[in-house]
């Protein structure tokens, strides 16, 4: 008995041994596993009290129109216009309500000690008073040195001195995934902080063809506009300026100017109150994976040129439709989009080497930029002197035809693609580049002869109904007619 239990007891402490060990190895991290890559959250404090003084609150006073009795009257609906001219009495007309003013807020940032403030061009666009609220509550006017409706950017004066301003950084050395700070005035709140991390570099949006704004996660809502984004180092390296949503708030998703671009711009509205871009003059589209294939391309890459616009750079350069611009200035052309940014950058007049790819081989092609057009219109025309834009491109339209393939895929009997949307009636009504542009006023298209003379057919001043297919998604929409 006695020697049983001393076998037991040696296979006990045996046991213990084994379980110590386990226990131990179980503790100890593996020496496999590296160093944490994160550690610990950012402490934003010091910053916003170093650089929160700079950042003001932005806000305007539109004025109405002063218009006649006569000019109100045209403006309502026909029913309500007979009801006022039968019931008004003979040269006496109605008295209409007045509009008030239209009072806007936004934000901005102190960029000088003599005065200079940054915003967004939206923010003051069109206002007859624009007030800046600087954090001790002073509040000073401010002119309007210059704006570009391109970047979304515009330059204030104020005439004070000695103000408190922003350490500005450098948006090339951001990277994605680093931490970002807002100061802004969402909904007038002013002064709000609002933190987060760089989402993407180098987003093209839709309405902006010369940005490649920087997104984050980063809360921004309505009043935030214009305000600063701060790297850890307490430097300006965007402006707060769009929101992708589908509410009208903060979804998760926002975009900023890079400021790297901004400064460019302030220079220019500083030494001129205007911003000068490059033009190439073409219309391009993207290469999906089958275009790639039947380009020669190796993968989905570059800048397809489906129409060279006449007395343009690049006609004169020898572009023809059906390149593909994969190279422009030393800078390699991935996406679409990215090609109108690149050729904005260059000063007119300058001289820049071109590579594209021409039935499968690759050609390298000298280019004269041009001077951008001011007015879209001229720009989508090629630049040429004309005192009347086609109907086409009074709607805001450029497109192209669709292959075959396109139609057959989409089960469609005409269309053509639209490959660029303006200022004007088709970006109001909501159509965008890539849709099939299918029946105007119930006129099938098929051309862009088609779409120039359905155009032309159009009735001033109406409403008329264009049918789009998107992604396979027949609609219609309503094109309100100058």
């Amino acid at each position: 008995m006695r020697r049983e239990f001393r076998f037991a007891a040696v296979w006990l402490v045996i046991l213990s041994a084994v379980l110590a060990a386990c226990s131990d190895s179980a503790s100890e991290p593996s020496s496999e596993r590296g160093e944490p890559l994160v550690t610990g959250l950012p402490d934003f404090t010091r910053l916003v009290e170093k650089e929160g003084p700079a950042v003001v609150n932005i806000s305007t006073v539109t004025h109405r129109d002063e218009s006649s009795a006569a000019d109100q009257l045209k403006q309502l609906p026909e029913f309500f216009q007979h009801f006022f001219e039968q019931f008004g009495g003979e040269g006496d007309m109605p008295s209409l309500p007045e509009q008030d003013d239209t009072r806007s807020l936004g934000s901005g940032f102190i960029i000088s000690a003599d005065g200079y403030v940054l915003t967004n061009n939206h923010v003051v666009a069109e206002a007859d008073e624009i007030m800046v609220r600087l954090q001790d509550r002073r509040e000073l006017p401010a002119e309007l040195v210059g704006a570009d409706e391109q970047s979304d950017l515009a330059l204030l004066k104020v005439d004070a001195g000695d103000l408190p301003v922003v350490d500005i950084g450098s948006s090339a050395d951001l990277k994605v995934g680093e931490w970002v700070l807002a100061i802004g005035a969402p909904f007038g709140f002013d002064s709000s902080v609002t933190a987060g991390i760089v989402s993407a570099k180098g987003r093209s949006l839709p309405s902006d063809s010369y940005v490649p704004f920087i997104q984050t996660d980063v809360a921004i809502n309505p009043g935030n506009s214009g305000g600063p984004l701060f790297n850890l180092s307490g430097e300006v390296v965007g402006i707060n300026s769009q929101i992708f949503s589908r509410s009208g708030g903060y979804m998760g998703v926002s975009f900023a100017i890079p400021m790297d671009m901004a400064m460019d711009v302030v220079s220019q509205l500083k030494d001129g109150g205007k911003v000068s871009r490059g033009w190439l003059g073409v219309l391009i589209q993207e290469v999906d994976r089958d275009l790639a294939e039947s380009f020669g391309l190796d993968s989905p890459r570059g800048a397809l040129v489906s129409q060279v616009l006449a007395g343009s750079p690049a006609e004169a350069a020898g572009v023809e439709p059906g390149d593909v611009i994969t190279r422009f200035n030393d800078e390699t052309i991935y996406r679409s989009s990215e090609l109108p940014r690149w050729v904005g950058l260059v000063k007119p007049e300058s001289d820049v080497d071109m590579v594209v790819i021409r039935d499968g081989e690759k050609k390298t092609l000298s280019v004269t930029i041009g001077l951008l057009p001011d007015n879209p219109e001229m720009a989508l025309k090629g630049g040429a002197e004309s005192d009347k834009a086609s109907p086409a491109v009074k709607l805001g339209l450029a497109v192209r035809e669709a292959s075959a393939s396109e139609l057959s895929r989409l089960d469609l009997k005409a269309g053509v693609v639209v490959t660029q949307v303006s200022e004007g009636p088709a970006r109001q009504a909501g159509i965008q580049a890539g849709d099939i542009l299918v029946t105007l006023h119930n006129t099938p298209i098929n051309s862009a002869a088609d779409l120039a003379d359905a155009a032309a057919a159009l009735p001033e001043g109406g409403t008329v109904a264009a049918l789009v297919n998107r992604d396979g998604t027949p609609r219609f929409l309503a094109l309100k007619l100058p």
